[in-house]
């Protein structure tokens, strides 16, 4: 097996869905800034998520609007002449 093949920084982090505050504890290299003190009293690094499959419509089977300005409106106001 090749040396140093995986990454040094492997730890435990905590995984928050923003939408709907669901968060999990899984192993990840996710570079963080934040922490937060989970269910255990210990602190971990905290990665913040968009969606997760709590919120996702695919797998909720409810439709419910995630985005208010679609992908264009946002590319567009992203890199809008100033």
């Amino acid at each position: 097996m090749k040396k140093d093949l995986h990454p040094s920084n492997y730890r435990f982090v905590v995984f928050k869905d923003m939408s709907n505050e669901y968060a999990f504890l899984t192993k990840s290299c996710v570079d963080t800034k934040e922490t937060i003190k989970w269910e255990d009293g210990n602190e971990y690094p905290l990665y913040k998520l968009e969606i997760s499959h709590t919120s996702h419509p695919f797998y909720t089977g409810k439709m419910k609007l995630v985005d208010t300005a679609g992908r264009i409106d946002k590319f567009k106001t992203r890199y809008a002449k100033k």
